[in-house]
């Protein structure tokens, strides 16, 4: 895996930009691949075929370059999701919101299969990457949908349910398929992401929705 993105990356004479997303790249892969603790700043060098002088001339620490994943990784994705939730929300388009949130979920995870384990690594070690990731770009997710919900509810559109718990039982349905896909290499659903989102948006709109809309 790290040498696929090697590949990727013109290693030599590259600008400090380039060099900078270089070492992120490769720290992804090891990190995802041995946890946080069981990777050493030598092994990122050598994968990046550079030194360690190198390493810390773009980052202080491991800390710091650990938060430069994390937003290498979500912040475009993140961005789009939110417009994408936006527009949805300002139409009072159920299926569009909730839809676009899910099909981006599963999209994301498909194309980088390294951040679920990511943030798993993080949170069983006990790093504080996945109390940023959190704190901030799923929290502020998370608030998209809690206010979504509550406006629905408040609309007569959804039965008088806590906007906490719905959102974390569609999220949960959501996360528990990328989980399966991409930690325990479930391939039970047999769908395309597109047809897994639309699913899931059936089953928890049927859930909410108050039966005499």
């Amino acid at each position: 895996m790290v040498s696929a993105v090697l590949d990727k990356v013109h290693a030599s004479r590259m600008t400090g930009k380039n060099r900078r997303q270089q070492i992120v790249a490769i720290a992804a892969e090891l990190f995802a691949s041995k946890g946080f603790s069981g990777t050493t700043t030598k092994e990122i060098a050598e994968g990046a075929g550079v030194s360690e002088a190198i390493i810390f001339r773009h980052f202080t620490s491991k800390d710091e370059l650990y938060a430069a994943i994390l937003d290498f990784k979500v912040k475009q994705g993140t961005e789009r999701m939110k417009a994408q939730l936006e527009e949805a929300a300002s139409r009072k388009d159920d299926r569009a919101f909730f839809g676009s949130l899910a099909l981006e979920m599963l999209d994301f995870h498909c194309q980088d299969r390294t951040f679920m384990r990511l943030l798993l690594f993080s949170a069983l070690e006990g790093h504080e990457l996945s109390n940023i990731f959190f704190d901030s770009t799923a929290r502020d997710i998370k608030n998209h949908i809690r206010k979504y919900i509550r406006q629905r509810v408040s609309d007569g559109a959804f039965r008088a349910i806590d906007p906490a718990v719905a959102a974390r039982a569609f999220v949960g349905m959501v996360l528990h398929q990328v989980q399966a896909r991409t930690i325990f290499q479930d391939k039970d659903v047999r769908q395309s992401n597109r047809q897994i989102a639309d699913r899931f948006v059936e089953i928890f709109l049927n859930g909410v929705r108050d039966s005499e809309v």
